[in-house]
């Protein structure tokens, strides 16, 4: 199996996912798992590095999350489904990782300083939230992934992660751990509903993939668009526009949109219809994952099955990850009969 055939992604406990995940990664995990051995982590000992004031809502999330991704047709007879925080080894990979790099160069990483600013965090930066890009490492590395699918913003931490590989390598004298290629999405990160920022759950401004008929409908009509487009007639600007931001992920029908962003620059096209064509479009995507999301709600026993399985797999695979990493760098071991 070449390196590059191992795929490890995943998400943070902290909420449902929502539409914004199923465009940057959702969508494509389903179609990896038809070509590639995928491994998706259900990241909730990382969830807790800034929010270990509200632990249940990060348990609570497991399923939720895990819902989600058996509704959009992750199959857990293709994917394997583990969560982070049964996987000692992760845990202990982490702590040797964090020998191999200083603290400086932590506090560098683009994506941890963005999300300290945007927390509020400054000086009083919890050690766990700070150490994250080691934690990182520690997860792809330990299931051998080549390919990691991620955003752009997340790009600086596959950047640290292959640091801390060849680190680790270097003094081990052979390559004992194997650096990841970033997979990123051929759409553009999905912005809220209100034009503000990407969609976050924390922002309330994103439309979950668990959404009623009701609350998709709410969501559309009040999306931002050209705040000078005040009348029908009137040109219109896409760029910007969130409507047409969010048709160009989800319309399939591409010649049938160009014509309409053709017309709404032109003039002649109300935002009322684009917003029409839009809830269109999201109700009949969200419309079945949310069916079969009801159905596995109500077998609980199914999903955390499918969680025990998934993760005594991983288990197995990241001891042994960490097995050869000790006995690369010389670690004292005691023999097991």
């Amino acid at each position: 199996m070449s390196v590059e055939s191992v795929v490890l992604t995943g998400d943070r406990t902290t909420g449902p996912l929502h539409l914004g995940h199923y465009v940057g990664s959702l969508r494509n995990r389903v179609g990896l798992q038809e070509t590639h051995r995928q491994f998706l982590l259900l990241a909730d000992a990382q969830a807790l590095t800034d929010n270990a004031d509200d632990p249940a809502k990060v348990t609570r999330n497991v399923i939720e999350v895990t819902l989600d991704y058996l509704a959009v047709g992750i199959d857990p007879g293709k994917t394997t489904i583990c969560v982070q925080s049964c996987l000692p080894a992760l845990c202990e990979l982490t702590m040797l990782f964090l020998n191999f790099v200083t603290v400086a160069r932590l506090e560098r990483n683009p994506t941890v300083k963005e999300e300290i600013r945007i927390r509020g965090f400054e000086r009083d930066v919890p050690a766990g939230f700070l150490c994250y890009p080691a934690a990182q490492a520690a997860d792809i590395t330990a299931f051998k992934a080549g390919l990691v699918p991620v955003g752009d913003d997340q790009l600086p931490m596959i950047e640290q992660t292959n640091e801390i590989v060849r680190r680790i390598n270097r003094q081990a004298g052979g390559a004992v751990l194997v650096e990841a290629r970033a997979l990123t999405s051929n759409v553009g990160r999905l912005p809220g509903v209100d034009g503000k920022g990407k969609m976050s759950k924390s922002q309330g401004n994103a439309i979950t993939l668990s959404a009623s008929a009701d609350d998709i409908r709410a969501a559309v009509r009040s999306m931002y668009t050209d705040p000078n487009h005040l009348r029908v007639a009137d040109p219109g600007q896409v760029e910007g526009n969130v409507v047409f931001t969010y048709l160009d992920a989800f319309d399939d029908d591409k010649a049938a949109l160009a014509e309409l962003k053709a017309q709404y620059r032109h003039g002649g096209l109300g935002d009322t219809a684009i917003k029409r064509r839009l809830e269109e479009k999201l109700q009949a995507l969200l419309a079945p994952i949310r069916e079969r999301r009801r159905q596995l709600a109500d077998d609980q026993a199914h999903v955390r099955e499918v969680l025990r399985k998934g993760t005594e797999t991983a288990d197995a695979l990241t001891r042994t990850t960490l097995a050869e990493v000790k006995t690369a760098l010389g670690l004292f071991s005691f023999s097991r009969s």
